[in-house]
């Protein structure tokens, strides 16, 4: 029986005797009268008592009159002693009868209660302590047993490749590994060694952990899900043996598979950083090296893991023969956009002829899981204005809000930062009109979102994989906007623009030490680009250039910030009609549409 059950039982049987004493002393009660101790000697004169009790303590004694036998008088008595003395002759000559109470078990117990009370006390808490050192002694015994969650292969929350949109060289990739969890014999018998590891590699939110549920949804085989840092503890050993447990129980669950999420939690470079090499974590993943291709072999049990990091795993884990291959599952293009966006929306309250299209080209550089959560947020948006269907209004809104966080229209602004932040943002966005190769202005805001006091945020025309040196080039005068049209307008800069400094001096910087753009310096990488594990990258940065060097770096730097600040005032100089517009309109409206912005340039 369950502890809960016994509760309940007893706790029902003490409110039922609870019950039955209250009933009894209301019987009692009814029954018996009050009567003065004056009234009572009447009654003695009179010859109509029939009987007296005195009660144990010599204070109260209950009375019965011969002509109320079924009610009992209750007479307080001044002195026991006296009344006993006065009553003795009417006793002896026959007319009532006069006994005195024994004490009850209560009354004879009552001294030796607060022992029995104390003996009881220390019985209890000496059981518990028992019990309590046994629940310990137990959780002690488990603390090597793995944490591995089990998602077994009948589970109704099964998911499949039909819950994984997009991915589609990814999923292709893994189809035959779910054919040998299916069918493995075809394979042993062509003597064919399946891949006993496969490293998920991408960025947050790009399906890893989707990828590897849905192969064993297909593969119908059961899966065991654990994070790295589950493995480790601050008591030595620990690890290991959960890893030891792990493969022990998939071993006898096989075909399965084991997912390791986060594997750079436990499978970290060994020997890297400061304190040596020979701790908890590295005897932990000794102790998976060994399960996955050590002297132990174990078929049937594929290994998968997802990571973030593939730089700083150690070498031996990567090795064919245990994780075999690495998949890198990379944020999703267009066409696999709108197929998660389809997807994700599918039977929701979604209005009819939404162009998912136009919102998988608007999305660029959005994961799966941003995708997922910004159709989330419009649903939310739209039940928030007690609407019956999403319309393209909440998705555009919660995309922004994705992006950007949701709008401050409470906080209050001065009428000098509401004018510094429209030509601040006015000044981002008629630049980046002029610039030839620079993506769409899609919507200009100086209400705050987030850190951001007001933003200029841009569609992309298509989706990219590199970017050209006119193109960081005009990202760079872009950013350098808002700063030239304070200057420009208000004859004074502000800290607002410290983001986009900070941002067009890493891009400028990079130009010239990471992607060789330097027209003086020439198509040569400055500074080693290897990391450390442990110690921070500006504690492990190298300097594998002279000092002459350094200074032509900053001032090739400095001459690419020069000539796109320069740029950016030209045209700002040339369009400061529209620039005054712009801000204009912002400062009456607040925001600014893509199509309103074009009407502004339109005239």
């Amino acid at each position: 029986m369950k502890k809960s059950s016994i509760l309940r039982t007893v706790i029902t049987y003490v409110l039922l005797i609870a019950l039955a004493i209250y009933s009894i002393t209301m019987l009692e009660s009814q029954t018996k009268k009050d009567m003065s101790y004056t009234e009572f000697m009447q009654k003695v004169e009179a010859k109509n008592v029939s009987s007296v009790v005195i009660s144990n303590d010599r204070q109260t004694a209950e009375v019965k009159l011969k002509d109320e036998e079924d009610v009992t008088r209750v007479v307080s008595v001044p002195d026991s002693t006296t009344l006993l003395e006065t009553l003795q002759p009417r006793v002896v000559a026959g007319e009532f009868e006069l006994s005195v109470a024994k004490p009850s078990v209560w009354e004879e117990i009552a001294p030796f209660m607060p022992t029995i009370l104390l003996l009881i006390g220390t019985l209890f808490i000496f059981i518990y302590m028992i019990r309590k050192t046994g629940e310990g002694n137990t959780k002690a015994m488990n603390f090597g047993k793995n944490r591995a969650q089990v998602v077994d292969k009948n589970s109704k929350k099964k998911v499949t490749f039909e819950n994984v949109a997009g991915l589609k060289e990814e999923k292709e990739e893994l189809e035959e590994v779910v054919d040998f969890l299916k069918n493995p014999k075809k394979y042993q018998e062509m003597g064919a060694r399946i891949p006993k590891g496969i490293l998920l590699v991408g960025g947050p939110g790009t399906g890893k952990t989707l990828l590897a549920k849905a192969i064993a949804g297909e593969a119908n085989v059961p899966f065991f899900s654990i994070s790295g840092s589950d493995f480790v503890e601050m008591f030595v050993g620990v690890g290991a043996s959960r890893v030891r447990d792990l493969f022990a129980e998939a071993k006898s669950n096989s075909p399965c598979i084991i997912f390791i999420d986060e594997i750079d939690a436990v499978g970290r470079h060994r020997g890297a950083g400061v304190g040596g090499g020979h701790d908890e974590r590295e005897q932990t993943l000794n102790q998976l090296l060994v399960e996955m291709d050590g002297f132990t072999t174990h078929e049937s049990v594929i290994v998968m893991a997802a990571t973030n990091r593939p730089d700083i795993l150690d070498p031996a884990l990567l090795r064919p023969g245990r994780f075999d291959r690495q998949i890198v599952v990379s944020r999703p293009d267009i066409k696999a956009r709108e197929e998660i966006l389809r997807l994700h929306a599918k039977n929701k309250p979604f209005e009819k002829g939404i162009d998912f299209k136009l919102l998988a080209k608007n999305t660029a550089g959005f994961s799966g899981a941003d995708l997922e959560n910004m159709v989330n947020e419009s649903i939310l948006l739209a039940a928030r204005k007690d609407k019956k269907t999403v319309t393209l209004e909440d998705i555009e809104e919660a995309m922004v809000k994705v992006m950007m966080g949701p709008e401050k229209k409470s906080k209050v602004i001065s009428d000098k930062e509401r004018k510094l932040t429209a030509y601040h943002e006015a000044g981002h966005a008629v630049v980046s009109k002029f610039l030839p190769n620079f993506e769409t202005v899609h919507q200009i805001s100086i209400i705050p979102r987030g850190m951001a006091g007001g933003y200029t945020m841009y569609k992309p025309n298509e989706d990219k994989n590199y970017s050209s040196k006119s193109e960081m080039n005009e990202n760079i005068v872009s950013l350098l906007g808002g700063r030239v049209a304070e200057k420009l307008v208000l004859d004074d800069i502000s800290t607002g623009a410290s983001n986009d400094i900070e941002r067009a001096s890493k891009i400028a910087r990079a130009m010239v030490m990471k992607y060789g753009m330097s027209e003086k310096l020439g198509p040569i990488t400055f500074g080693s680009t290897q990391e450390e594990v442990f110690l921070g990258k500006e504690m492990t940065s190298q300097r594998d250039y002279s000092e002459r060097v350094a200074s032509e770096i900053d001032d090739e730097v400095k001459d690419i910030i020069t000539r796109a600040y320069n740029y950016a005032e030209r045209i700002l100089k040339e369009n400061i009609d529209k620039l005054h517009k712009v801000a204009q309109v912002l400062i009456e409206k607040e925001k600014i549409e893509a199509d309103e912005f074009d009407a502004i340039f339109a005239g």
